[in-house]
């Protein structure tokens, strides 16, 4: 019976610790203990870059009316609206584009367009 409770703290300890890792690299939050804040920071950005990445492949339109804005924008988009667990990236494109149009940094909402290819 002592393992099974060994086993059971042991997991949520790992947990935990998983969360606090998610939280650095996802949400910007402190570093782990034993974590380098420097390597932490390059997965960081590697981790921005590839949502602005899936971003602009799922709005096209929203990333061409931006043009040279779209980068910084998602950026401060990103740090203000971290990925949270089960969200999916059709969800994160059309926040990001909401959250624009309410800045005023995109026209009045269109009604999208789907090509034969994309999926709801």
């Amino acid at each position: 019976m002592i393992e099974n409770n060994d086993a059971s703290a042991a997991r949520k300890r790992l947990a935990a610790q998983q969360a606090e890792l998610l939280n650095a690299l996802l949400a910007n939050g402190p570093a782990p203990a034993g974590f380098d804040e420097q390597r932490l920071d390059v997965e960081r950005r590697a981790l921005l870059s590839k949502r602005r990445g899936i971003v602009r492949m799922l709005s096209p339109g929203v990333a061409d009316e931006l043009g040279d804005r779209f980068r910084p924008l998602f950026d401060a988009y990103a740090v203000e609206h971290p990925r949270r667990a089960g969200s999916r990236a059709r969800e994160d494109a059309a926040s990001f584009a909401e959250w624009c149009r309410a800045a005023g940094e995109l026209s009045v909402k269109r009604k999208a367009r789907w090509k034969f290819w994309q999926s709801n």
